[in-house]
């Protein structure tokens, strides 16, 4: 079993940047790919960017390409997501996602762009 906690999230102004943390505990041995994904009052859960090891390839959404950053600490068991030049349509409840055999979800933390 894997545990994902997410932390960071809150209010910031347009133009504004934040930084989301997961920290994972648990067997976190066998995970292969972490990421962060999000979703919107009304609308689907929608990939954010996601880092797979070993080799660090990540992937990004159209939206987050050269405004978000994934980073992922192997040693610490955390993945990080740099959000900046955030607008009010990044508002949603971003959520880490941990693979292993199976997809594990955290909880979910709630980041509002206000205009």
């Amino acid at each position: 079993q894997v545990q994902l906690v997410e932390s960071g999230g809150g209010l910031v102004q347009a133009g504004g940047s934040l930084r989301l943390t997961c920290a994972a505990s648990g067997t976190t041995a066998g995970i292969h790919r972490m990421g962060w994904y999000r979703q919107a009052p009304g609308a689907q859960r929608e990939l954010v960017a996601t880092v797979s090891s070993p080799g660090g390839f990540t992937n990004y959404a159209d939206f987050a390409q050269g405004r978000f950053d994934i980073f992922r600490d192997i040693d610490e068991n955390t993945v990080d997501l740099q959000m900046n030049s955030l607008t009010p349509g990044d508002t949603a409840v971003y959520y880490c996602q941990a693979v292993t055999w199976r997809d594990y979800w955290g909880k979910g933390t709630l980041v509002t762009v206000s205009s």
